[in-house]
């Protein structure tokens, strides 16, 4: 595409958002039949995968009364995707994706369903859900690359952004309902009745995508899957704004994140509100996320998504400081809203700006590094983190990782201006971003 096509196209796209209302365009990725099917299905699946998180988080802890058993299940569910992520990336380049999120899907409904059939028939130890934890965590070690790379084959480049962020509000809008949920039926019907709803819930997502008419080409590659995996880490490695993005991401996992897998202990020993508070606290979290991702759905433009990555992870810090300390229930409510919406809109951003400078060529294997960061370092957080919050307790624990956050979004911040050539060049090669043309995105996309 010419200069002058994409001062056109981008004159013409500014007219047309001129005259929607707002909400048309926070929207706008919705107007893709197969992004219509994937957003109904991920959001009736997504509400079950966040009532089956709270449901184990509570079994755990119900069974055992321990914050380093706690710690350790998280260890053990997320730790697969730092170790497989690799495979799982150049799996997404080289084969269907469409295929590839079918098969994952249907892995996780067989998972859920075996923990709903061990808890109801009251057959459950701590050593199946670790067991299971551990095989979901590699079936997310193919997931999480193949569905990220996805998006852009139901959206196209110009709606890519929006398709994060609307990606984002859907996971976090589950997260405000899943708990809730939760919360309800623990105390109902138990544990057991939420992982058979979760897994139940698996079928609308997997019709959803078998429905969609979608073209997925994969990738020939004449290198070997080690050279492949390689490549993917050395652009990542070499690419300074790249590298810095997921460097901040996967220090907000691995000090930042291990408050939600504290956050029984808050609930019990702290606040004094049970399974029911637990299911308020987390969807506490859960709006502000919800808010965080609508706010980056507005967004037109990748314009100042760097610095908005940088506040965003400070906030989040600060946050979580003063949750740490707050004995007063609705209080810590308060604090977990600014929390999840910081929390999101930094990890949004990170993924935004990620998917527009990364080659399509290579976009499977970047954002399995990605998963690694985002969700790879989340185990180590979550282990350290537990085992921590044993010996100096829950509250400071997370008040430590919540000064560590401050001190990384500074360093950040101050970083940006250095990679100011870089990103405009990326965001060059790639053409179109977010709607505007890459010749005008210039280094503003980051520092600004």
């Amino acid at each position: 595409m010419t200069d002058e096509q994409n001062s056109t196209a981008t004159n013409d796209s500014e007219a047309i958002a001129a005259r929607l209302p707002r909400w048309a365009i926070t929207l706008r990725a919705l107007r893709h039949r197969n992004f219509q099917l994937f957003f109904s299905g991920q959001l009736i699946s997504l509400i079950g995968t966040w009532m089956q998180t709270v449901a184990q988080a509570w079994l755990v802890y119900r069974l055992t009364g321990s914050a380093l058993l706690l710690g350790s299940v998280g260890f053990a569910s997320q730790f697969p995707v730092f170790l497989v992520a690799p495979l799982g990336g150049i799996t997404a380049d080289r084969v269907n994706r469409q295929r590839l999120i079918i098969a994952t899907q249907t892995a996780a409904l067989i998972l859920a369903g075996i923990l709903a059939a061990l808890t109801l028939l009251h057959l459950v130890h701590v050593w199946h859900i670790f067991v299971l934890a551990a095989l979901l965590g590699v079936v997310n070690a193919f997931d999480i690359p193949g569905r990220q790379s996805f998006l852009v084959d139901m959206v196209g480049k110009e709606d890519l952004m929006n398709a994060i962020a609307l990606n984002s509000s859907m996971f976090n809008g589950a997260r405000v309902i899943g708990p809730a949920i939760a919360g309800i039926l623990v105390a109902k019907i138990g544990e057991g009745g939420c992982f058979a709803a979760n897994s139940i819930s698996y079928i609308a997502v997997i019709a959803g995508l078998l429905l969609m008419r979608v073209h997925c080409a994969p990738r020939a590659s004449k290198q070997s899957p080690i050279e492949d995996i390689i490549e993917g880490f050395r652009w990542t490695s070499q690419t300074k704004i790249i590298r810095a993005l997921l460097l901040l991401l996967g220090l907000v996992s691995l000090v930042g994140m291990p408050y939600t897998v504290l956050m029984p202990i808050f609930a019990d020993k702290i606040l004094h509100a049970g399974a029911r508070g637990l299911g308020i606290l987390m969807g506490a979290t859960g709006v502000g996320a919800l808010l965080g991702a609508l706010t980056l759905a507005a967004k037109t433009g990748v314009k100042g998504l760097g610095r908005w990555a940088a506040f965003a992870c400070g906030s989040f810090g600060v946050s979580l400081f003063l949750f740490a300390f707050s004995t007063h229930f609705w209080l810590s409510v308060a604090f977990l809203l600014p929390a999840g919406y910081s929390m999101m809109l930094q990890m949004a951003c990170s993924n935004t700006l990620v998917q527009t400078m990364v080659p399509d060529e290579l976009r499977g294997r970047v954002m399995s590094v990605y998963s690694m960061m985002f969700m790879g370092m989340a185990p180590f957080g979550a282990f350290f983190g537990g085992a921590l919050a044993h010996r100096i307790g829950a509250p400071t624990t997370v008040a430590i990782g919540g000064v560590a956050c401050v001190v990384g979004a500074i360093w950040f911040r101050r970083a940006l201006p250095a990679m100011r050539v870089e990103a405009r060049r990326l965001i060059v090669a790639q053409g179109l971003a977010g709607g505007e043309p890459a010749q005008e995105l210039n280094a503003q996309a980051v520092e600004k």
